[in-house]
């Protein structure tokens, strides 16, 4: 479940002064900033894999090591593997 968000009522207020141009500009501007979050992701399935555990706990270290979630960079191999690179 999300959050709810609390608005103070100076903010409320700021928001109805906006003109559309503001509004347009806000609204391209937090865009920008999240990404398309509306867009809708492939479908992801769960798999087993068995892997040995040296292998996994060195993949998992130099993932970390990049700043990349482990499972992130396994998908991206796969995707590089499937275009020949």
């Amino acid at each position: 479940m999300r959050p709810v968000q609390h608005f103070s009522p100076e903010y409320l207020e700021q928001c109805r002064r906006m003109t559309p141009d503001q509004i347009i500009r806000f609204v391209e501007d937090f865009r920008a900033l999240h990404g398309d979050r509306g867009a809708a992701r492939p479908k992801s399935r769960l798999i087993s894999l068995k892997v040995p555990e040296d292998l996994l706990d060195a993949f998992k270290t130099r993932a970390r090591l990049s700043g990349r979630p482990y499972q992130a960079v396994i998908k991206e191999l796969m995707r590089s593997w499937l275009v020949g690179e």
